[in-house]
């Protein structure tokens, strides 16, 4: 799964897979994940083009700007209307000013960051900003996103650069400093100090990763904790029957230093309305401890669940119910067990209450599972710390290939991209001897694409249980899913960014089904799984290669008599066509070709071409899809590519011309391929409906997996998924050639084939 760059080093090594080597071949660009950990923008299906001049590197640009006595004016990110506003002009005349020109003493911290420093401004982004007070409470994630090697003293020089996460990868965005104000005030995020600027600067940087100001406007406090941690959220409703285990999915998630938040459900007629019990509605709390606790009273002896809460305004808005701040509950606590916990009495925000208040009290509770590169070694070594284990995979949705709608849709949903995962052990001390899975589906770049009018796809998945594998084909085929039921799946589909749920399943195999709702929605996708315990997972698809060819094909097949008896006749045509040389170039193959299949032939000349052509592709008529899809062509009948590519594929001596008996050789290839559409094409429109390319190519007896399929439907297809007969035949062509270079270079059915450089541009080149 490498990507442009790995592909080039496998190429120099000699080892190259068919999968690799079929889509490179082809002019493919490989959409698989990168493994470095900081990108920038233009990733696979961001959207955006990737930069001719290539990375911007923070360090370098500052280091040009320092020398040069200039101060950086980011270009990919320019102060315009643009960069605020997408769909229409400002409301107002904004004027982009550095800090140094809003006041006199510009600081990136004032006093440290905290949630004070969080001011919203004309821009509908709380979501984003509820994500980042809760960042300024956990300092090693904070660092990660905002890195301490910037400063308006130290080497400044106009640039900034913040990181994030972005679909299985960290990205450097760099900005200059340069920021909206009316009136020299900032218009969006700001600090409630006047001369501090890292929050209305990672505003700035998370604007530019998505487009513009504007793109930030509505979205939900998950999704940035998401992009600040690479993690995967979850969300229980605590007034609706929440889980009977929640105080132990609390507690492990806490185990693993996941980020755990909670609030109340606001007053619509009072902002942040007090309750009796010191509580805040419509406010947004941190959970920073998870513990049980013992305890003997005359009444009570055992363990009691307690959460430490804390509220962000660090005052004296604190719980004042059993466990708040010296409340009697503590008197049966021993002073070791204080001193454990870090109990104290002060008027800072934070407070223990019982997990019973808590559901009692709170309306909603947030977790954020951190990606387990989240945690250092460090941090594991005392034993207290876990970290999930995590399987993650990229694909895509493609109209009339792999966008196979959900369930309802059975005769396409199982088109969908399939994955398996093998859970082998039960979570530790689970009484029911069951796995821990927390799915997560989310689609990439909707927000990005807004300016395209792109907005979020309704997604969900099932997963389905499988318990005989071997039986069952590769992929779960349409009468798997008839008569077999999903054992878990998303409570709904919805079209938010990511769909989320965690689940209890016996070891086994099990098949995830990331799926849109309707068919034939496009889109790119990451799926997460997080488990306890390792599992495996792997993409549930064929192996590439080649199969038989369907038996409804070799039926009508021509007698060996009957060919025999009539290669004196074609040899003679044959060289009326090709002349002296006794060979046809590409244009020479051209003319014998739109020459066969033109309309308007001379009564005569027509029974001689078809009744020659029949031998070799069956009874040729109006009537027929390849008659049909020349038709609608337009006049310059069969396109050069294919053509050319004709030759490359039947040219054993490389010479660029075809002798007889290649020339026989590709009408039986073209034969088959005619047969093969034929019976695909059921309403003879010269195209082929949506979906049926996979078993079109099986029936020419080509094995292809999604990620080649989508790869041909996204080169050959047309805007609604159909494939025209001409394209069919040249993704026929290539798929062949490929193939059969690649077998060259593998006698031993390896899968691995070895190319020098030279030999893979020559190939590439040729073919």
């Amino acid at each position: 799964m490498n990507g442009l760059g790995e592909t080039l080093k496998d190429i120099a090594s000699g080892n190259v897979s068919p999968d690799t080597f079929i889509k490179a071949v082809s002019g493919f660009k490989k959409k698989l994940p990168s493994l470095a950990r900081f990108k920038v923008l233009g990733e696979r299906g961001s959207g955006l083009r990737p930069r001719p001049d290539g990375v911007q590197d923070y360090v370098k640009l500052r280091e040009q700007c320092l020398d040069r006595g200039t101060l950086f004016e980011d270009p990919e990110f320019p102060a315009v209307d643009s960069s605020i506003f997408f769909s229409k002009s400002p409301p107002k005349p904004f004027e982009w000013k550095r800090p140094g020109e809003i006041c006199d003493d510009p600081q990136l911290f004032v006093e440290g960051a905290s949630r004070f420093d969080v001011q919203q401004g004309e821009l509908g982004d709380c979501w984003l900003l509820a994500a980042v007070a809760n960042l300024t409470l956990n300092q090693q994630l904070f660092r990660q996103i905002v890195p301490d090697d910037q400063s308006f003293q130290d080497k400044y020089a106009g640039i900034f650069h913040f990181r994030f996460w972005q679909y299985g990868r960290w990205v450097d965005v760099v900005i200059d400093d340069r920021l909206p104000t009316y009136y020299g005030k900032l218009v969006f995020l700001h600090s409630s100090e006047h001369n501090e600027f890292w929050s209305a600067l990672l505003e700035k940087a998370y604007a530019k990763l998505h487009g513009s100001y504007e793109a930030l406007k509505g979205g939900s406090t998950n999704e940035a904790m998401e992009d600040f941690t690479g993690g995967v959220c979850e969300l229980y409703e605590l007034t609706k029957d929440p889980p009977s285990n929640l105080y132990t999915i609390m507690l492990k998630a806490h185990e693993r230093s996941s980020l755990m938040g909670c609030s109340i459900e606001p007053d619509p007629k009072v902002l942040e309305a007090r309750t009796p019990q010191g509580l805040v509605k419509g406010h947004a709390y941190s959970i920073t401890r998870i513990q049980y606790v013992d305890i003997n009273t005359p009444n009570v002896s055992g363990k009691i669940p307690l959460l430490r809460l804390r509220n962000p305004w660090g005052n004296e808005d604190e719980w004042n119910g059993a466990w708040s701040d010296k409340s009697p509950e503590w008197r049966f606590i021993p002073e070791s067990k204080k001193e454990e916990i870090g109990l104290t009495f002060e008027s800072d925000g934070e407070f223990w209450m019982s997990f019973r208040d808590f559901i009692k009290y709170f309306s909603r509770l947030e977790i954020c599972n951190l990606n387990p590169d989240s945690l250092s070694e460090d941090e594991l070594k005392d034993g207290v710390r876990k970290r999930w284990e995590m399987s993650i995979f990229e694909g895509e949705w493609v109209r009339g290939i792999t966008a196979g709608g959900c369930r309802n849709f059975l005769e396409t949903f199982w088109h969908n991209p399939q994955y398996t995962i093998e859970l082998t052990d039960p979570d530790e001390d689970d009484e029911e001897n069951k796995c821990t899975v927390i799915v997560g589906l989310m689609q990439k770049n909707r927000r990005a694409q807004r300016k395209m009018g792109a907005e979020c796809l309704t997604i969900g998945f099932a997963i389905y249980h499988l318990e005989e594998p071997e039986k069952l084909p590769k992929p779960l085929d349409l009468n798997f899913f008839k008569y077999n039921a999903s054992v878990a799946r998303c409570e709904s589909f919805i079209n938010l960014r990511e769909v989320s749920c965690r689940f209890k399943l016996p070891p086994g195999l099990y098949c995830i089904v990331p799926s849109t709702f309707d068919p034939n929605e496009e889109g790119e996708f990451l799926l997460r799984v997080f488990t306890e315990k390792r599992s495996h997972m792997e993409e549930n698809d064929e192996e590439i290669g080649t199969t038989d060819i369907d038996t409804r094909v070799k039926e009508i097949q021509p007698e060996p008599e009957e060919e025999e008896k009539k290669q004196d006749k074609v040899r003679e045509f044959f060289k009326k066509l090709a002349g002296e040389d006794e060979e046809v170039d590409w244009v020479e193959l051209k003319e014998i070709l739109d020459y066969a299949m033109r309309n308007d032939v001379p009564q005569g000349e027509t029974n001689i071409i078809t009744s020659i052509l029949s031998m070799f592709c069956g009874t040729l008529c109006r009537e027929t899809p390849f008659a049909t899809a020349f038709e609608t062509k337009t006049a310059g009948g069969f396109s050069k590519d294919v053509c050319r590519s004709m030759i490359a594929m039947m040219d054993v001596d490389r010479s660029g011309k075809l002798g007889f008996e290649e020339f026989k050789n590709l009408w039986i290839d073209i034969k088959a391929w005619k047969t093969v559409f034929k019976l695909y094409d059921k309403s003879n429109s010269g195209y082929l409906s949506p979906f049926d390319l996979r078993q079109a190519l099986n029936s020419a007896g080509y094995r292809l997996n999604n990620r080649v399929l989508n790869a041909l439907c996204h080169r050959y297809a047309s805007k609604d998924g159909r494939i025209a007969f001409d394209d069919f035949m040249m993704c026929a062509v290539r798929l062949k050639s490929m193939m059969e270079i690649f077998k060259d270079k593998d006698p031993n059915n390896s899968n691995t084939a070895t190319f020098t450089l030279e030999e893979w541009v020559e190939n590439t080149v040729y073919s």
